[in-house]
């Protein structure tokens, strides 16, 4: 199954399938490290967002891993306390200023909050509007989120970020997603690591001669999921992108299925309170 490293969102926009997560990454030397490190193994997505208190750490590793800006899709997300429309557009530049880039190529709204989330999409469209965000999007939106959203939105999201790893697959959601033609990209997407030791995926790996980490992203993206695993170690993040040269079978996509316990190690977006 080869497939584009790069997928198209509804704008036109071209998104990595597969980049480099920094929650819970400190800023400074390590988120710095990081960053450079994956662009220098070849990722060209990199995901941070208000509330990991990183962006400055990251705009530093894009500017210091020497790959020119206009390679590289930056996302970043709108915090909880920062919803509403004026303070969308100002913690907006706050980002920007922290990241030191002139556009992201995603913004994000990293959750619903109740009563805000659509004055804080009227914000989003104007960014994109402005340029300065070259698409948008939700994160942590259910259907009926997206649905509420959609009666009010001038412009559809174009990305929506929410939980996903083998055992929790969100397929109904997802399938959702696709008719609306809203890509789907996956936070926690080897479920905080708690299942790599698995024996399904222990063992689908030793077939490839692969990690179950790498048979995870791997199924992510033969799922059509952009994926972004974190992690701060230079040999692991070029192992997360050394995904490229093997292909799991429909039974072993069936058997990594056969996880799911719908079971979130995350808030779940309709009961979540910060």
């Amino acid at each position: 199954m080869a497939f584009e490293k790069t997928k198209k969102l509804a704008n036109g926009n071209e998104i990595p399938r597969l980049g480099l997560g920094v929650w819970r990454v400190e800023d400074g030397n390590q988120v710095i490290d990081s960053v450079k490190w994956a662009l220098q193994a070849g990722y060209r997505l990199i995901d941070t967002a208000a509330v990991y208190k990183n962006e400055e750490g990251v705009g530093e590793g894009i500017r210091q891993s020497g790959v020119p800006r206009e390679e590289i899709f930056v996302t970043t997300k709108l915090w909880n306390e920062d919803q509403g429309y004026d303070s969308a557009l100002k913690a907006f530049e706050v980002s920007l200023n922290k990241l030191g880039l002139d556009y992201v190529d995603l913004y994000l709204i990293h959750w619903p909050v109740k009563d805000k989330y659509k004055d804080s999409w009227r914000a989003m469209e104007e960014i994109y509007a402005s340029g300065r965000a070259k698409a948008i999007g939700v994160s942590n939106f259910h259907k009926h989120h997206l649905e509420d959203l959609l009666t009010t939105a001038k412009v559809k999201p174009m990305v929506d970020q929410i939980e996903i790893h083998p055992t929790l697959t969100q397929e109904p959601l997802r399938a959702y997603l696709e008719q609306e033609d809203i890509a789907v990209e996956a936070w926690s997407p080897l479920g905080q690591g708690t299942i790599l030791k698995e024996p399904v995926l222990v063992e689908i790996g030793n077939k490839y001669g692969k990690t179950a980490a790498q048979v995870i992203i791997r199924w992510h993206l033969q799922n059509d999921i952009i994926v972004i695993p974190k992690s701060v170690h230079e040999q692991r993040i070029k192992e997360n992108f050394d995904v490229f040269d093997f292909e799991l079978s429909s039974e072993d996509i069936a058997a990594i299925n056969q996880l799911n316990s719908d079971e979130r190690l995350g808030s779940n977006p309709d009961s979540f309170d910060f």
